[in-house]
This record gives structure tokens, sequence and C-alpha cells, in this order.
């Protein structure tokens, strides 16, 4: 497993689907991944720490495993066939260890909020991710957030390509 960072996230030019990419922890390649617009919103307003007055989906889901009483290791993105990606969520209690099936978006979504590790199968990295384009800008938080926001709530799920 490759540990990777959020790069950021984009719009492809083409289709105007959110695209979340990953960088590889201390090296030049990148994994890009076509995501829905809601997980899209999901992953930027975790990093961007906007507050909502109640939990979102992935804050219901990180309460519902603490309090239960176990911890979110890593998510991992493990596999990737026919340009669909395979992830699972680590979740640890004690010594036991589980992992339950999730798609990437909604497993990173869960990272951001748990400030967990982010790891991808080597095999994944090398079949769908490549070096990083010279004259790339990370972008994580900026003041165009709301613009961002704004411009994901104009698609409709039915309109965008998924490569979750």
């Amino acid at each position: 497993m490759v540990t990777m960072d959020i790069f950021g996230l984009a719009l492809d030019e083409n289709s105007k689907a959110p695209i979340l990419v990953l960088k590889e922890a201390g090296g030049e390649r990148v994994l890009p991944i076509w995501i829905g617009a809601m997980e899209a919103m999901a992953i930027s307003v975790a990093i961007n720490a906007v507050p909502f007055p109640r939990p979102m989906t992935h804050d219901l889901l990180l309460g519902a495993i603490v309090g239960l009483g176990w911890r979110v290791e890593a998510v991992e993105v493990t596999d990737i066939r026919e340009g669909t990606f395979f992830a699972e969520i680590v979740v640890t209690l004690g010594d036991e260890a589980r992992r339950l099936d999730s798609r990437p978006s909604d497993a990173i979504a869960l990272a951001v909020r748990a400030k967990c590790p982010i790891r991808v199968a080597g095999h994944v990295l090398d079949q769908g991710g490549g070096p990083i384009q010279h004259g790339a800008e990370r972008v994580i938080k900026t003041e165009s957030a709301d613009k961002w926001a704004d411009e994901l709530e104009k698609f409709s799920e039915d309109d965008i390509k998924y490569k979750m």
C-alpha cells in the first residue's frame, strides 16, 4: 500500500464531473478518481471545515463507528476493475480489525473527518495513476470554496460519470 494525500478537487473539462486527485506522499505520482457531485461536496466541506448545525452522513458514520468503540485506522483503495475503483475502510477495536466495503469517495470523505491515512494498492496506482503534471498546484482550502460548492450544486447525478 502507498500512502496518499488529497492533492485537490477538480472538474473534468469535458464532462464537468468532479475529480478527486490523490498524490503519493513524498512522491510525484497522482491518482485521479472521478466521483459524484455529492461525494465531492462531502469531501470539500470536510477539507474546508465548513460547519453544519447537524451531522452530515459521513459525520454520522464516523460518530457511529466511534460510538460503538471502534476506531477508523485507515481507508484503502484496494482495486480497480474496468475503470471502477474499490475501497475498504479499516476499523479496529483493540486487537480486532475489520474491513468495510466502500466506494473510494465515501471512504475518503470519512478519512478526512477521522484524520486517518489514505492508502492505495501499488497495482491500482500503477494502473490508474501517473506522474504529476508540471505546473499543477495543490488545492485544498481556497478563498473560492463557496464558488466550488455553488458549481457542484449545478450538477445532477444523472449527468456525470461515476468512477467510484
